[in-house]
């Protein structure tokens, strides 16, 4: 299996990025093509002395910047390290692509170049989200950022994505999917949730109903559906409350005496919070709705995230999650055109 790596995505790169591809190397048994400019790819990795073994350089001069706008990946930056990596995917050169690059140029590039499955709208941000409560330790957001405004259907069809991630990748039988809302009732909602509602009902997903912001941290399903922009805001304020929490407890813990010999008591038990709570542990988050694996990694990502990006990476081309997509989406499809809300134009 070969995968490709953005070698100048990210706040990290190329170094994070390069002693990342040589412990997937070595860890998974697995070829990395890495793209970027040659020489500085060359010169950083004989500087810090990392092993180019199975590790092949791909020349792409220029880099895409994130301020950038998204749609000129394909026009002005094609030769920028991220369009290459994904041109290498779409010409069969590669099984799966990482980068922790921009992301919306990464949606762009990918759904341009590699293209969607066929039937599927929008591709969809599916985000790992961990929690501390409830049978399962974590739940999938989607769509976590890509789109910002959506349709009712579009929503069924990341519905659909979300579980075949969960089912294939985190072994759930059966996934839970919820609505995200702000009440439980089938009316709660603008438009966009009640209709999506009505989708839902009918999908081969295992749809629970409504799910209200504050059980998405008590695991009450395993599939969070919204759009980006609402799954965007959930998802910084689920990662803005850890970050403060964790600092609270430091705070609380460091007081004076006592609470220190406290905080040797359950010393083990934080450490198993911070590592749950440790995004470099889930690599990245998967583009679903793609033709082949797309992994969009964190732009801070250090070595082990980028090396568990690879990981993730491997696991959706080997448990073929593209090709579970399409084939619930077909019984999904007619479900829709039967729900269909819009006028049908004569």
């Amino acid at each position: 299996m070969k995968i490709v790596i953005d070698g100048f995505g990210g706040d990290n790169a190329p170094l994070d990025v390069l002693l990342g591809a040589a412990m997937a190397v070595k860890e998974y048994n697995v070829d990395i093509i890495v793209t970027g400019d040659e020489n500085k790819l060359k010169d950083m990795a004989k500087e810090h002395n990392i092993s180019l073994d199975r590790i092949e350089i791909v020349h792409a001069p220029t880099v895409i910047p994130v301020e950038e706008e998204p749609s000129l990946i394909v026009r002005k930056y094609k030769d920028c390290s991220m369009s290459v990596g994904l041109y290498k995917l779409r010409n069969d050169e590669a099984d799966a692509f990482v980068s922790a690059g921009s992301t919306g140029a990464l949606i762009v590039g990918a759904t341009t170049v590699v293209g969607r499955i066929k039937g599927i709208k929008r591709a969809a941000i599916g985000t790992v989200v961990p929690t501390l409560a409830g049978e399962h330790d974590s739940y999938l957001l989607i769509d976590a950022g890509g789109n910002s405004e959506c349709r009712p259907e579009m929503l069924a069809q990341f519905a659909v994505m979300g579980s075949a991630y969960m089912n294939k990748i985190l072994g759930r039988e059966n996934p839970r999917v919820g609505l995200l809302n702000i009440g439980t009732e089938e009316t709660k909602g603008l438009e966009l949730q009640v209709n999506a509602y009505q989708i839902l009902k009918k999908s081969p997903v295992n749809f629970i109903g409504n799910v209200e912001g504050r059980g998405l941290p008590l695991c009450e399903c395993d599939v969070a559906v919204t759009d980006g922009f609402s799954g965007n805001i959930a998802l910084k304020i689920t990662e803005g409350m850890a970050i403060s929490f964790g600092k609270k407890l430091k705070k609380i813990f460091k007081k004076n005496m006592l609470t220190k010999m406290g905080a040797l008591c359950v010393k083990d038990g934080i450490g198993e919070i911070k590592e749950l709570m440790d995004t470099s542990k889930a690599g990245g988050a998967p583009i679903l709705g793609l033709k082949k694996p797309v992994i969009k990694a964190h732009g801070n990502s250090n070595p082990e995230a980028f090396k568990n990006a690879v990981r993730q990476a491997i696991l959706c081309v080997e448990q073929n999650v593209s090709g579970e997509i399409s084939q619930s989406l077909e019984k999904l499809n007619i479900e829709t055109k039967e729900t269909n809300t819009e006028p049908i134009e004569q």
